[in-house]
């Protein structure tokens, strides 16, 4: 009997419902975070579709995915590969070894084989230093 209660289809359109639901919170959520993450839009233009979104939720997330959503997928494009090349870049230098005492090193081991001198040696090393 208890099959009855709640029929597969009702459970269908019970899922169908929820994923619709979270993509539009999904969809809202991040209209409103490229709306302020937007460079190109001045403060005026921030409010007004801010306020268009909040105001009339379903009319202005479709307007505002029309009118700019070829420039939110350039904008996140941006955004992911500056993040990208930060992260590639602290990589190569925590990866690189090339370091203040890494340098010294070097240098040390140049004036131990007697390729620089004691005073070409004090040079670079003040120079690395900062001093």
């Amino acid at each position: 009997m208890l099959a009855y209660d709640y029929p597969l289809l009702g459970l269908f359109l019970t899922m169908l419902w929820l994923f619709l639901w979270v993509f539009w919170m999904f969809l809202v959520i991040r209209t409103v975070l490229d709306i302020f993450r937007s460079s190109d839009l001045g403060g005026g233009g921030k409010l007004l579709w801010l306020i268009f979104v909040l105001l009339l939720p379903y009319l202005g997330v479709f307007a505002y995915v029309v009118v700019r959503g070829a420039g939110m997928t350039d904008r996140e494009l941006q955004r992911a590969e500056a993040r990208d090349a930060g992260v590639r870049e602290f990589i190569r230098e925590a990866a690189g070894g090339r370091g203040t005492a890494d340098e010294l090193t070097k240098l040390a081991d140049l004036r131990d084989r007697g390729v620089l001198s004691g005073d070409e040696f004090a040079q670079q090393k003040a120079r690395l230093l900062g001093a």
